[in-house]
């Protein structure tokens, strides 16, 4: 919690048509709304000042502790230059660099006694130590001596219960049913670039290809299918994610959240979390929301059965069933919950576990439902600053990416709208965005509209044209590629996702092209994300010295895939103080 007060969870409803409400209603006392206001601004404030705070290589992790933004930092001249921006600098002696390479030294050990008592390890920047969470049947494992055997700079703490990923009874909520199988919980409504409704959830939801989808027990109340065609589900190494196609007639999705009786809250956007955000969650099993803390990002998370990277964990409690429900921070969408202790251990720092919901919309290319949070502020009147830069990243024979450069409002840019011609092409929350359905060999004309929460809306950007690509244009139909700019930004990764037509096995090798700008190649990890699941490193971290990443750089893969789904790209800067821009790559299967 920031400044003691909790944030109100929410959970996206997906409801049909004429339905009755599943939330209780009750009147908030003026004092609980009057802390929800407080607690929700302190934290949007906290997130504008990391926001605006740039990442050197003298930093090492932020968080939010007692109200304050705090800062590692390693060198006296960044704790001033931190401290003056308004943040709180704290001294530690590891850099981010030295942190990322005892985490792989970590990981590579770590990996190699799966199911074996390990729970979870990545990085801590509050202890500024690799921390190892784990059993004491741990300790008789030979990798136990090797993690130790890395100095202080590793912690492992002994832990009492297992995380697992969850699912139970039916309960009153907002569940749905895969099949015949229990239940989970909705995680948050998107479009695609056709308008098509969809929802995310979790992967382990979703691992059955083209299931039923149901809003009630018994398979009853069909709405839509499960992981259609097989490649919209991933309960592996890439995270824990799935889609459902919203199908069925007198179904629909709303931003509106259910607040559980408290104060209205409708999802504007989405984000990344840092640790100490104040979050909540929602799912169907009762008590159906709790609300902690952000424990730790990035985690490798041991299930026993699959180890999942890149997760976040948190201090609030979870029940069976919760599987794929939302985890909000304010009115953003952060996560969808992967799974929970086996038993709730109070304030246990990996009680709960969520996947970033950002990484499972930029996967399936689906726009995030948002609103506008309420009927807005009548007194803002100011529009947003018309989009600036607008230009093809692009072209396919029957899509365009774009891309520009973000817009400025005095209260906030909730979305852009696109526009081909006079018609509105789609919805999104960030400053790219791909049309899909056009004819091959066509020119076209995009603009693109800023808006606010109150409703207000710039002007219209200066057009640009894309010239789609002719038809036939790969006699083979084997090679497919992605032009839409993804930034590479410090400790984070770019995820960019192919969708493959192409029949039968793949070819071996496969041939991956890689084209974009970037300072320093050595602090690159670059990764193929087969429909599969499995993934192939094209290029690993590490190195003295740094060489600016090629213009165009091709990869040779060797593999036994199928060739047709989603072929996913990802490029993780694992180092300080340099930033780049994928700007297209390419794959020949």
């Amino acid at each position: 919690m920031i400044g003691g007060a909790a944030v109100v969870a929410t959970i996206a409803c997906l409801a049909p048509l004429g339905g009755v409400a599943l939330a209780a209603e009750s009147s908030p006392s003026p004092q609980a709304l009057a802390s929800h206001s407080v607690a929700q601004s302190q934290q949007v404030a906290l997130h504008r000042l990391s926001d605006g705070l740039a990442s050197t290589s003298a930093q090492a992790g932020r968080w939010i502790e007692n109200g304050q933004l705090m800062v590692a930092v390693v060198n006296d001249p960044e704790a001033a230059r931190v401290r003056k921006e308004g943040a709180t600098p704290k001294l530690v002696k590891r850099t981010m660099t030295d942190l990322q390479l005892l985490l792989a030294k970590v990981d590579k050990a770590a990996r190699q006694e799966r199911g074996t008592g390990l729970q979870s390890w990545g990085i801590d920047p509050v202890t500024n130590k690799v921390v190892v969470r784990a059993r004491a049947s741990f300790q008789q494992r030979g990798a136990y001596g090797a993690i130790r055997g890395l100095g202080d700079g590793v912690q492992v703490v002994t832990v009492t219960t297992n995380l697992q990923q969850q699912s139970g009874e039916v309960n009153p909520g907002d569940p749905w049913w895969p099949g015949s199988e229990s239940n989970c919980s909705v995680g948050f409504p998107a479009t695609d670039a056709q308008g098509g409704k969809h929802f995310v959830t979790a992967g382990h939801c979703t691992n059955d290809a083209n299931q039923a989808a149901y809003g009630q027990s018994g398979q009853a109340n069909k709405l839509g299918t499960s992981n259609v065609g097989g490649t919209h589900s991933i309960n592996a190494r890439e995270g824990d994610m799935g889609v459902v196609d919203v199908t069925e007639a007198g179904w629909t999705i709303s931003p509106a959240v259910n607040t559980w009786g408290q104060p209205a809250v409708t999802v504007t956007g989405s984000a990344d979390a840092i640790v100490g955000d104040a979050v909540c969650h929602s799912g169907n099993t009762a008590p159906n929301w709790e609300c902690g803390t952000v424990t730790a990002v990035n985690q490798s998370i041991d299930y026993g059965s699959v180890v999942i990277d890149g997760l976040s964990t948190t201090n609030a409690c979870s029940e069976g069933g919760d599987s794929g429900g939302a985890w909000v921070r304010g009115d953003k969408a952060v996560g969808l919950h992967s799974g929970g202790n086996s038993s709730c251990v109070a304030n246990d720092p990996g009680n709960s576990v969520f996947q970033p919901v950002n990484e499972a919309l930029a996967k399936w290319n689906l726009t995030l439902l948002v609103g506008d949070g309420g009927p807005g502020d009548p007194t803002d009147t100011q529009a947003p600053t018309v989009p600036g830069n607008l230009r093809s990243t692009g072209t396919t024979s029957d899509s365009a990416s774009l891309a520009w450069d973000a817009s400025t409002d005095n209260t906030g840019v909730t979305g852009y709208d696109v526009y081909n011609g006079a018609t509105l092409a789609t919805t999104v929350t960030g400053t790219t965005a791909t049309v899909s359905g056009l004819s091959a060999d066509t020119s076209y004309s995009f603009t693109v509209v800023a808006k606010d929460a109150a409703g207000n809306k710039s002007k219209a950007s200066a057009a640009v044209t894309a010239r789609t690509q002719p038809g036939g244009g790969d006699p083979g139909g084997r090679t497919f590629s992605n032009g839409t700019d993804y930034p590479i930004r410090d400790y984070q990764t770019a995820v960019s996702a192919i969708r493959s037509t192409a029949t039968g096995p793949a070819n071996s090798p496969i041939k991956v092209t890689v084209e974009g700008n970037h300072t320093c190649l050595e602090d690159l990890n670059i990764s193929l994300v087969s429909p599969s699941g499995r993934w192939y490193y094209l290029q690993r971290y590490g190195g003295t010295s740094c060489h600016p990443l090629p213009a165009s750089k091709t990869y040779s893969v060797t593999s036994t895939e199928n060739a047709a789904g989603t072929w996913t790209l990802r490029i993780g800067d694992n180092g300080p103080g340099d930033t780049g821009t994928l700007t297209n790559w390419s794959i020949t299967l």
